[in-house]
């Protein structure tokens, strides 16, 4: 059956968080849905061989749960993102919707309750986290990382075919001594490697949630073995390292892994921002511009101008990283709102966080895809700048001296005339500059 051809199957609590927030017009994410259909389905069959479910109840549960999770029922969740901060409309939705199914057209005596059966051993307060931290954590180990690592390795690919075509270095926007595109490029793998890498360090504390915690932390209404088999389960079922929280009330009054984690998805926009704009100043031109490298050629630039071409991908980029930065700065916001016992904005955290994963995981496979991949040194350019650089005579200091230097570089800058001319008309002899001014072993670093 389609989502779009479903009676109503949520109840009367859910429509009045309907009623009650007509904001945004955007659901909750639907990661978060399957992950609350996941954790209750683990919960019914974990109650039941706990002996406080019953096995028809629990039975009944788990397989409408199972549903919910795959995506087969995200239409009867309609509530706007913008809710009660813990997310208990949602759970509430939650267990209306599946406990409709579980009732299903002849309700077992007595029927599933939504919140006596469905919600057993559970509080909005230790759920509706539970899932958004496992949303995230599943996002990021599943979509996100690996499309760093493509990236990652697009670039490398990229440093090894450029590693010698020397260029101008450039500091402040001014010209500086020689490098090779190879090295840039070599810098922008290792600026996306290291992002996964925070990534990864954030993710076992986003792994860590409080299911168990119920309404405070303290485990009221649950069994003592509940949390720590619902873990099992979902770790079984999923490949993901579940874990227990290090501390119930931390875990319960804080969303500090989530903002850890948004805070490494901010260095990656930060990472993103400064290697678009690279890429778009290198391509500037064709004739009035760097013109150091070609981009793939993927639409036409204007409407009026003919034969323009626009970084279109690095400018995708860079709205992207905007746009994550913006949302790292309401999820911090967010995250210090955990007054005592229990973070009353979670939803809002969730909405920004994933759309931060989502964002970053698909603009990375596009750069790579679509850009990254198609990059083309533009040979002739590069050998360009880096002949008319005159910050290389920095290779005549150990020489002639930087005073002596400077005079030559100045001179050189007024006049117009090339450096080695100028260097020769003030003394220095051929010898001397043509093993001074080894374009490609300067770029190493190495002129000995």
């Amino acid at each position: 059956m389609s989502t779009t051809e479903h009676e109503q199957l949520w109840g009367a609590e859910t429509a009045k968080a309907v009623a009650n927030f007509p904001i945004s017009g955007e659901p909750i994410p639907a990661a978060v849905i399957h992950w609350l259909g996941r954790i209750k389905g683990a919960a019914a069959r974990v109650n039941a061989e706990l002996g406080l479910l019953g096995a028809e109840h629990a039975a009944r549960v788990a397989a409408a749960a199972d549903r919910v999770a795959v995506g087969e029922f995200d239409d009867q969740f309609p509530i706007d993102v913008f809710q009660t901060g813990s997310g208990t409309s949602s759970n509430m939705n939650a267990n209306e919707v599946i406990a409709s199914l579980a009732n299903g057209s002849e309700p077992p005596t007595p029927p599933v309750h939504p919140n006596d059966h469905v919600n057993m051993g559970q509080s909005s307060n230790d759920v509706f986290p539970s899932a958004v931290h496992l949303a995230a954590l599943d996002e990021a180990t599943h979509d996100l990382l690996p499309a760093l690592e493509a990236l990652e390795a697009a670039f490398a690919a990229k440093s090894a075919e450029f590693h010698d075509v020397v260029k101008s270095g450039r500091t402040h926007l001014m010209d500086a001594v020689p490098v090779t595109l190879g090295q840039e490029f070599s810098g922008y793998a290792a600026q996306v490697r290291l992002g996964a890498r925070r990534v990864r360090g954030a993710l076992p504390q986003v792994a860590q949630i409080p299911l168990g915690g119920t309404a405070t932390g303290t485990g009221l209404n649950t069994h003592p073995e509940f949390a720590a088999r619902v873990r099992a389960l979902l770790s079984a079922a999923t490949g993901l390292a579940v874990a227990a929280p290090e501390d119930p009330f931390e875990a319960q009054g804080s969303r500090d892994a989530l903002v850890e984690l948004s805070g490494a998805l901010k260095v990656i926009a930060v990472s993103f921002t400064k290697i678009a704009n690279d890429l778009a100043l290198m391509s500037s031109g064709p004739r009035a511009g760097i013109g150091e490298i070609f981009l793939p050629e993927l639409q036409k630039g204007s409407s009026i101008m003919p034969g323009k071409v626009n970084p279109v991908i690095p400018e995708v980029t860079l709205q992207v990283a905007a746009q994550v930065v913006g949302n790292d700065a309401a999820i911090t916001l967010a995250g210090s709102q955990g007054n005592f016992e229990l973070n009353v904005r979670v939803p809002l955290i969730a909405r920004n966080l994933l759309a931060s994963i989502r964002l970053l995981a698909a603009t990375a496979r596009v750069l790579a895809e679509k850009c990254v991949g198609g990059i083309q040194a533009n040979i002739a350019g590069c050998e360009r700048s880096a002949e008319a650089t005159l910050a290389a005579a920095t290779a005549l200091n150990p020489y002639i001296g930087y005073d002596r230097a400077t005079a030559i570089v100045k001179e050189a800058a007024a006049s117009g005339r090339p450096l080695r001319e100028v260097a020769y008309e003030q003394g220095v002899d051929q010898e001397t500059y043509s093993r001074a001014m080894d374009l490609r072993k300067m770029a190493q670093g190495n002129l000995g």
